[in-house]
């Protein structure tokens, strides 16, 4: 079966297993699902003020990184152990559980909370399932087609309030399990998947790297459920920044972090605000229950709560002097030069070709060249940036 080429082995960031940024130590923080305690929201933002830069950081798979680490700290781990981030050690690298961040407050077939807690501790029960690369990812999504959107490499995505299409690689398989088997559908599909990847430096890394081995996959699962043709899944929109209404009736607050990172007093604003909230894989986090009014108090604390704001639109990697590949502080950059865009606008910066954190929508591509950026596909000078994405808002959409 064929993989991808690759000159080093899969290591992507954990707690234990930290990388070695030019800023210190890297280490990221699993969320199943996203939601994340008042509890464990101040033990990150001490996390933050006591071991690192001082920030927490969002990550496109719905968790939490922390920068700035002294290679040398050792207090970390023990911190996440008390305040329950860390229940599974072993498996703590297996770290991408989405699952649409709204289901059972707004909208969608069903509410499949339950089911992300049911999926992760049965992966977690599963000792060789420790061994799934770190970028792998699970999704569930109760049918509003948001999560699935996001190249999950199994994704269980509800039909009805009863059934589910199994996806793999973001594609329809054809199955149709029930909702009561969604879970050990999953996780089948994981261990069907590190069977097939391969081993050593040539291992893939994820489910669209081995289209050979989707019929095998669908195969296997066969005896869970009944198979169609596959269909063609749209994908549906997320929850926008601002004010929304619950099914209840109660208020949803979602706001975006500036260049999704937040400082401590921010993340304690909303421990006060909201017994939990959850990050979302765009950069955003909803808070179930927060009155409108807090909006105000979240804007004063540097945190982007309406979707007019043209910083909604605007991320980046880490750039300097944060990652020795980059070529240009790209978040000051895009810092400087978001709140001048018009509304609307959706613009990534790069400090090099990796193209790290870009989002999967369409968007402006930014890549730091010598005195400026190549925009798309033409250079642009720093001083005229604004006017070269306001120009034009064609965007290209990511299938990376």
């Amino acid at each position: 079966m064929p993989t991808a080429e690759r000159s080093h082995a899969d290591a992507c960031p954990g707690v234990f297993a930290t990388h070695d940024a030019a800023d210190g130590a890297l280490a990221r923080v699993r969320l199943p699902g996203g939601v994340v305690s008042a509890r464990q929201l101040r033990v990150l933002a001490d996390c933050a003020e006591d071991l690192g830069d001082g920030f927490v950081h969002l990550t496109s798979r719905a968790n939490l990184q922390l920068r700035g680490l002294n290679r040398t700290e050792s207090g970390l781990v023990p911190r996440l152990v008390r305040a329950g981030l860390l229940p599974a050690p072993e498996h703590e690298r297996v770290r991408n559980f989405l699952a649409s961040p709204a289901s059972g407050l707004s909208g969608g077939l069903l509410d499949v909370r339950a089911l992300v807690r049911q999926l992760d501790r049965a992966v977690c029960a599963r000792p060789e399932l420790a061994a799934l690369p770190g970028r792998f990812l699970f999704a569930l999504d109760d049918g509003r087609g948001d999560v699935s959107g996001e190249d999950p490499d199994v994704c269980w995505r509800a039909v009805d309030a009863r059934t589910g299409a199994l996806l793999f690689a973001g594609t329809d398989s054809g199955l149709r399990i029930p909702r009561e088997r969604a879970v050990e559908a999953l996780v089948t599909a994981s261990a069907t998947f590190l069977r097939l990847r391969g081993s050593g430096e040539g291992a893939a890394w994820r489910v669209r790297e081995l289209p050979d081995a989707v019929e095998a996959m669908t195969t296997v699962l066969a005896a869970f459920g009944r198979r169609l043709p596959p269909e063609p899944m749209r994908a549906g929109e997320h929850v926008v920044v601002g004010e929304q209404r619950t099914d209840d009736g109660r208020t949803l607050a979602c706001v975006a972090p500036v260049l999704g990172q937040l400082d401590a007093d921010a993340l304690r604003l909303m421990a006060a605000l909201a017994g939990e909230v959850v990050v979302t894989p765009w950069r955003t986090i909803l808070l179930p229950g927060v009155p409108g009014a807090a909006l105000t108090e979240l804007a004063r604390a540097g945190l982007v709560t309406d979707a007019a704001d043209p910083r909604a639109g605007i991320s980046a990697c880490a750039g300097q002097p944060g990652c020795a590949k980059s070529r240009a502080d790209v978040r000051a950059d895009a810092v400087r030069v978001s709140t001048a865009l018009p509304s609307g606008t959706r613009a990534h910066f790069s400090g090099c070709e990796r193209r790290c954190g870009r989002p999967r929508e369409a968007h402006r591509d930014l890549l730091a060249e010598d005195n400026g950026y190549r925009v798309d596909d033409a250079w642009v000078p720093l001083g005229r940036l604004v006017n070269s994405l306001a120009s034009s808002p064609a965007g290209r959409e990511d299938n990376a």
